[in-house]
C-alpha cells in the first residue's frame, strides 16, 4: 500500500512564511529517501499560519528541489479557479517535471466570504462544481479537434485527477465520474464511513477510471514514547481549536498540559475531529494505523504530521515509513 504526506507549509510560532517553504522542501526530500509516493499541498487563504495559498507555485518550487517524488494538491479549490486556468498551471507543471504531478480538488472554497469577494468569486460557484471538474478533465486528456479553447500547455498531459471531500457529495462526484477519492478524515471524519460506502457501491468505469480508488488521511505523531507523542501533539490541538473558535493562528508549541491552552468544553469537539490519528511510539503507531487500515481497506494512505519542532516532525514521519514499509 502506497503512503503519502499532506503538507500545508505551516508557519510556526517564532518563524515565517520563508522559513514553513524552506521546511515544506526539506520535508518533500526527506520523504523522498523514506519512500513516500506523494507530496501534497493545499490551498487555504487568509490563514496567516498557512503558506500554501499560491498552491501551483509551490507544488513547482517543490518539484523543483526532489526527483522522484510525485508533487501535487491535495487540493486545490476549483470554484476559486477557472477550469482552464488550472489546466494551464497543471500542464505546464507536467510538461516541465513529467509525469509525476497530481491535481486533487476539492468543492469548498479555502476561506469565507471575505476571501471569496477578495478573489472576485462567488459562492455559487460552488453549484458549477461537477461541470467544472468535467471541463478541466477535458482540457487535461487528449486532443480535441474543433474545440473552441485548449489548454496549452496541458492538452494530452492526462495531468492525474483526485476528487477530495468530506462529505458524501464529494463520494458521489468521484464515483460517477470513475475518479480516485481522497477524504479529509484527519480534520473532518464525521461523514467518513457512509462515504466511502457509497463511493464503492456507486463507482462506474469510465474513461477517467476503471476501477475505485480511496485515499485515507490520518493525523500520525510518532516518538519514542507515547508520552512524548502526545505532547508534541497538543501543537495541533491548539491550532484546531484557535481555529475552530474564530482565531486561527501560527501554530504554537507544544504544552505538557493541553488544558492549559484549551478550555475544557472545547476539547472533546477537537479531539472528535482529529479522531483518524495514530499518536504514540513506534509500537503504539503500527498498532493504531493496522486498526485503521483493516476498517477502512484504504488503497493509499496520506499522513498529517504539523509538529512544532523540525527534527521531531522529520523523527516522526521517518518512523511512520519504517511503520509502513514494514507492513507484511
Amino acid at each position: 500500500m502506497e503512503f503519502s504526506v499532506l503538507d500545508l507549509a505551516v508557519v510556526a510560532e517564532g518563524s515565517d512564511a520563508r522559513q514553513a517553504i524552506a521546511n515544506s522542501v526539506a520535508l518533500a526530500q526527506a520523504a523522498e529517501g523514506w519512500g513516500y509516493s506523494r507530496f501534497w499541498l493545499a490551498e487555504h487563504h487568509n490563514m496567516p499560519g498557512i503558506a500554501s495559498a499560491a498552491t501551483s507555485v509551490l507544488i513547482g518550487h517543490v518539484a523543483d528541489h526532489t526527483k522522484t517524488i510525485r508533487v501535487g494538491a491535495g487540493g486545490v479549490m476549483l470554484p476559486n479557479h477557472a477550469p482552464l486556468a488550472i489546466a494551464e498551471q497543471f500542464g505546464t507543471l507536467a510538461t516541465i517535471h513529467g509525469p509525476r504531478i497530481d491535481l486533487g480538488l476539492g468543492r469548498a472554497p479555502g476561506g469565507d466570504g471575505a476571501v471569496m469577494h477578495a478573489l472576485r468569486r462567488s459562492m455559487q460557484r460552488n453549484e458549477d462544481f461537477p461541470n467544472d471538474v468535467v471541463e478541466l478533465l477535458r482540457y487535461l486528456g487528449p486532443p480535441r479537434p474543433g474545440a473552441p479553447v485548449a489548454a496549452h500547455p496541458g492538452e494530452g498531459t492526462n495531468v492525474p485527477v483526485w476528487i477530495l471531500g468530506s462529505s458524501l457529495y464529494g463520494a458521489s462526484l468521484a464515483a460517477a465520474l470513475g475518479l480516485p477519492y481522497a477524504f479529509a478524515s484527519h480534520f473532518a471524519p464525521g461523514d467518513l464511513d457512509q462515504a466511502l460506502r457509497l463511493y464503492r457501491e456507486r463507482f462506474e468505469a469510465t474513461e477517467f477510471g476503471q476501477r475505485p480508488r480511496f485515499m485515507l488521511a490520518v493525523n500520525v505523531i510518532a516518538a519514542d514514547s507515547d508520552a512524548e507523542a502526545q505532547r508534541l501533539r497538543s501543537s495541533q490541538q491548539i491550532s484546531f481549536a484557535r481555529l475552530r473558535t474564530g482565531m486561527p493562528g501560527l501554530l504554537p508549541p507544544p504544552v505538557d498540559d493541553v488544558l492549559e491552552a484549551i478550555p475544557v468544553r472545547i476539547l472533546p469537539a477537537v479531539n472528535a475531529a482529529l479522531a483518524v490519528s495514530a499518536i504514540g511510539s513506534p509500537a503504539t503507531v503500527a498498532a493504531e494505523l493496522e486498526e485503521l487500515i483493516a476498517r477502512y481497506q484504504p488503497d493509499e494512505l496520506i499522513l498529517v504530521g504539523n509538529i512544532y519542532d523540525q527534527a521531531a516532525r522529520h523523527r516522526s514521519f521517518a518512523m511512520a515509513a519504517e511503520i509502513l514499509r514494514g507492513r507484511g
